[in-house]
Protein backbone atom coordinates (compact mmCIF):
# COMPACT_ATOMS: atom_id res chain seq x y z
CA UNK A 1 0.00 0.00 0.00
CA UNK A 2 1.49 3.35 -1.02
CA UNK A 3 1.57 5.96 1.82
CA UNK A 4 0.57 9.24 0.34
CA UNK A 5 2.52 12.20 1.85
CA UNK A 6 2.43 16.19 2.01
CA UNK A 7 5.43 18.03 1.46
CA UNK A 8 6.89 20.96 3.65
CA UNK A 9 9.60 23.11 1.77
CA UNK A 10 11.95 24.62 4.10
CA UNK A 11 14.23 27.49 2.81
CA UNK A 12 17.28 28.19 4.59
CA UNK A 13 19.10 31.43 5.38
CA UNK A 14 21.84 33.32 4.08
CA UNK A 15 24.99 31.14 3.99
CA UNK A 16 23.06 28.13 4.46
CA UNK A 17 22.95 24.87 2.33
CA UNK A 18 20.80 22.27 1.68
CA UNK A 19 22.13 20.27 4.44
CA UNK A 20 22.32 22.85 7.18
CA UNK A 21 18.15 22.44 8.29
CA UNK A 22 18.29 19.11 8.01
CA UNK A 23 21.59 18.46 10.32
CA UNK A 24 20.75 20.93 12.91
CA UNK A 25 16.76 20.82 13.47
CA UNK A 26 15.69 17.35 13.68
CA UNK A 27 13.14 17.63 12.31
CA UNK A 28 12.91 14.33 10.30
CA UNK A 29 11.61 11.86 13.05
CA UNK A 30 8.99 14.41 13.65
CA UNK A 31 8.02 14.44 10.04
CA UNK A 32 7.99 11.36 9.39
CA UNK A 33 5.48 10.61 12.16
CA UNK A 34 3.27 13.39 10.69
CA UNK A 35 3.42 12.14 7.46
CA UNK A 36 5.30 14.68 6.28
CA UNK A 37 8.01 14.89 3.57
CA UNK A 38 10.55 17.67 3.94
CA UNK A 39 11.92 19.34 0.76
CA UNK A 40 14.90 21.14 1.37
CA UNK A 41 16.67 22.88 -1.07
CA UNK A 42 19.87 24.90 -1.99
CA UNK A 43 19.68 28.49 -0.86
CA UNK A 44 21.39 29.05 -4.50
CA UNK A 45 23.33 27.61 -7.85
CA UNK A 46 26.75 26.11 -6.94
CA UNK A 47 29.25 25.28 -9.36
CA UNK A 48 28.96 27.60 -12.19
CA UNK A 49 31.97 29.51 -11.27
CA UNK A 50 30.75 32.71 -11.83
CA UNK A 51 33.19 35.77 -10.87
CA UNK A 52 32.44 37.49 -7.64
CA UNK A 53 30.14 34.56 -6.54
CA UNK A 54 31.76 33.52 -3.52
CA UNK A 55 33.51 36.76 -2.65
CA UNK A 56 31.18 37.68 0.21
CA UNK A 57 28.81 35.69 2.64
CA UNK A 58 25.88 37.98 1.70
CA UNK A 59 25.77 37.41 -1.89
CA UNK A 60 26.20 34.39 -4.25
CA UNK A 61 26.42 31.21 -3.00
CA UNK A 62 24.59 30.42 -0.28
CA UNK A 63 22.84 33.73 -0.57
CA UNK A 64 20.11 33.40 -3.74
CA UNK A 65 17.25 35.06 -2.27
CA UNK A 66 14.55 32.69 -3.70
CA UNK A 67 14.43 35.26 -6.61
CA UNK A 68 14.75 34.92 -10.51
CA UNK A 69 17.95 37.32 -11.47
CA UNK A 70 17.18 39.59 -14.43
CA UNK A 71 20.68 40.63 -14.97
CA UNK A 72 22.77 38.86 -17.44
CA UNK A 73 25.81 37.59 -15.03
CA UNK A 74 23.28 36.36 -13.05
CA UNK A 75 21.06 34.86 -15.59
CA UNK A 76 21.31 31.38 -14.48
CA UNK A 77 20.40 32.07 -10.74
CA UNK A 78 16.68 31.54 -11.29
CA UNK A 79 15.77 30.05 -7.89
CA UNK A 80 12.02 31.19 -7.33
CA UNK A 81 11.34 29.62 -10.76
CA UNK A 82 13.11 26.31 -9.38
CA UNK A 83 11.37 26.44 -6.46
CA UNK A 84 7.57 27.56 -7.82
CA UNK A 85 8.10 25.21 -10.86
CA UNK A 86 10.74 22.91 -11.31
CA UNK A 87 10.92 21.27 -8.10
CA UNK A 88 7.88 20.32 -7.55
CA UNK A 89 7.16 19.16 -11.22
CA UNK A 90 10.56 16.75 -10.54
CA UNK A 91 8.99 15.56 -7.36
CA UNK A 92 5.88 14.61 -8.61
CA UNK A 93 7.18 13.24 -11.59
CA UNK A 94 9.82 10.93 -9.44
CA UNK A 95 8.22 10.30 -6.01
CA UNK A 96 4.02 9.17 -6.43
CA UNK A 97 4.45 8.67 -2.40
CA UNK A 98 4.43 12.53 -2.69
CA UNK A 99 1.18 15.15 -3.14
CA UNK A 100 2.46 18.14 -3.88
CA UNK A 101 -0.99 19.55 -4.17
CA UNK A 102 -0.72 19.48 0.15
CA UNK A 103 2.58 21.62 -0.23
CA UNK A 104 3.30 24.20 2.32
CA UNK A 105 6.33 26.29 2.58
CA UNK A 106 8.37 27.52 5.19
CA UNK A 107 12.01 29.22 5.97
CA UNK A 108 14.36 30.92 8.27
CA UNK A 109 16.08 34.59 7.83
CA UNK A 110 16.88 35.18 3.57
CA UNK A 111 14.68 31.90 3.48
CA UNK A 112 11.60 33.17 5.38
CA UNK A 113 11.53 36.19 2.96
CA UNK A 114 11.37 33.68 0.35
CA UNK A 115 8.44 31.66 1.83
CA UNK A 116 6.27 35.01 2.43
CA UNK A 117 7.04 35.98 -1.08
CA UNK A 118 6.85 32.76 -2.96
CA UNK A 119 3.27 31.90 -0.68
CA UNK A 120 2.02 35.31 -1.24
CA UNK A 121 2.36 34.89 -4.98
CA UNK A 122 1.02 31.48 -5.40
CA UNK A 123 -1.64 31.16 -2.64
CA UNK A 124 -2.73 28.09 -4.91
CA UNK A 125 0.77 25.79 -4.62
CA UNK A 126 0.29 26.42 -0.36
CA UNK A 127 -1.96 25.66 2.07
CA UNK A 128 0.41 27.52 4.61
CA UNK A 129 3.14 29.40 5.12
CA UNK A 130 5.46 29.84 8.30
CA UNK A 131 8.18 32.45 8.59
CA UNK A 132 11.09 32.27 11.13
CA UNK A 133 12.91 35.82 11.58
CA UNK A 134 12.32 36.30 7.97
CA UNK A 135 14.44 39.31 6.22
CA UNK A 136 10.61 41.07 6.04
CA UNK A 137 11.46 44.17 4.42
CA UNK A 138 14.67 43.61 2.14
CA UNK A 139 15.08 46.43 0.65
CA UNK A 140 15.78 48.24 3.50
CA UNK A 141 18.86 46.26 4.56
CA UNK A 142 22.18 45.51 3.87
CA UNK A 143 21.48 42.09 2.63
CA UNK A 144 18.66 42.72 0.61
CA UNK A 145 20.04 46.04 -1.24
CA UNK A 146 23.35 44.30 -2.10
CA UNK A 147 21.43 40.99 -3.81
CA UNK A 148 18.36 42.79 -5.16
CA UNK A 149 21.05 45.46 -6.68
CA UNK A 150 23.08 43.18 -8.28
CA UNK A 151 20.50 40.04 -9.16
CA UNK A 152 17.85 42.91 -10.29
CA UNK A 153 19.80 45.86 -11.14
CA UNK A 154 19.61 49.40 -10.22
CA UNK A 155 15.92 50.28 -10.46
CA UNK A 156 14.61 50.23 -7.52
CA UNK A 157 10.93 50.37 -9.01
CA UNK A 158 11.67 46.57 -10.62
CA UNK A 159 12.14 45.16 -7.10
CA UNK A 160 8.66 45.68 -6.16
CA UNK A 161 7.30 43.31 -8.76
CA UNK A 162 9.86 40.63 -7.52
Amino acid sequence: MLCVLCVLYWLSGLTCTDENFIIKSGAQRAASTRGIALVVPDTSPRGLNIEGEADSYDFGVGAGFYLNATQEKWKNWRMYDYIVKELPKLLSDNFTQLDTTRASISGHSMGGHGALTIYLKNLDKYKSVSAFAPIANPINCQWGQKAFTNYLGDNKAAWEVI
